[in-house]
């Protein structure tokens, strides 16, 4: 019997390229006898209007599930919300501006039968804008450095995974999800297959500078405890750092006497330290806030509107 590949794809400023990506998924798995597939668009608060667009494909198409939620989550929070409306033995997941080709997602699944957990699309040459690539190196130090991840992996929005992958990522229901730091802790078993990257078409990036940091943070602390201990760490060194000088400070007075001790000095350290205090409270702090906002339940998204008329 065939298996059901579930196409997850988040959708922002979309209405003119969402339609070009069902199209190309229809077009390569229709001629499959080994895979069927269902496609499921999140609208995440888009303000054009892609949801009337996503509305008419659901009208055209019984394989096509419209999800639009009631304000933007971003797109980590739209994909488990795709997630749990994905029936599929396997999960794809790619972009909505047809950056990411449908058409080699074949590449995909034939790794994923080979018996990994899941697959990463590797891109030889990126075709995303300078401000683009850079968020992408931070985030590739930080998933590397914060939550293990191995340093020949290459990341992507563009993956397949095998259903027991997501079902343990639905366990997940805090409203701070992090896609990639559950794939990581759920499973070793991944790899990359080379595929190629697209021109953006139409738009520009839905990533801004806040949403990248509110991303990051998302990342490290959600699924990571080492500021924490990098905290503790610069913590320890400036206390050392502080006793050292003071000794320092009182063997220069007791070899000269006349020596004069610098106001300029002892403010510099108050002034390091002081912010060092600061900065590691706000580490602090925002574990804390993020534990208490989990503990009132915030939704991990709100669905506003579901169109499903799948069998």
């Amino acid at each position: 019997m065939s298996k059901l590949v579930s196409f997850v794809i988040p959708c922002y400023r979309s209405a003119q390229t969402i339609g070009k990506v069902v199209e190309e998924i229809s077009v390569t798995l229709e001629r499959s006898k080994q895979y069927r597939y269902e496609i499921i668009l999140v609208n995440d608060a888009s303000p054009d209007n892609t949801f009337e667009v996503i509305r008419s494909l659901c009208e055209k198409r019984k394989e096509i599930c419209g999800v639009n939620l009631a304000r933007n989550f971003g797109q980590h929070a739209a994909l488990m919300a795709g997630f749990r409306y994905a029936h599929g033995d396997i999960i794809v997941c790619l972009d909505d501006d047809g950056q990411t080709p449908a058409e080699e997602v074949p590449k995909l699944l034939a790794r994923l039968e080979e018996g990994y957990d899941v697959v990463y699309a590797r891109y030889e040459i990126k075709k995303h804008s300078a401000f683009r690539n850079f968020g992408s190196h931070v985030n590739e130090w930080m998933t590397r450095v914060m939550l293990g991840k191995p340093k020949e992996l290459y990341l992507s929005s563009y993956f397949a995974v095998k259903r027991f992958i997501v079902d343990e990522m639905l366990r997940y229901t805090n409203p701070y999800p992090y896609v990639i730091g559950l794939v990581l802790r759920a499973t070793k078993n991944i790899t990359n297959v080379d595929v190629k990257h697209r021109e953006r078409q139409v738009g520009t990036s839905g990533y801004t500078i806040g949403k990248l940091l509110a991303l990051w943070f998302n990342g490290f602390t959600a699924f990571s405890i080492k500021p924490l201990r990098v905290a503790t760490a610069i913590g320890a060194f400036s206390a050392i750092a502080g006793f050292l000088y003071g000794i320092y400070t009182i063997v220069k007075k007791l070899v000269n006497p006349n020596v004069v001790i610098g106001f300029s000095s002892l403010m510099s350290a108050m002034v390091f330290i002081g912010g060092m205090v600061m900065l590691m409270l706000g580490i602090i702090g925002e574990y804390i806030g993020r534990i208490y906002i989990s503990m009132n339940n915030s939704p991990q998204y709100v669905i506003r509107e579901c169109i499903d008329e799948r069998e």
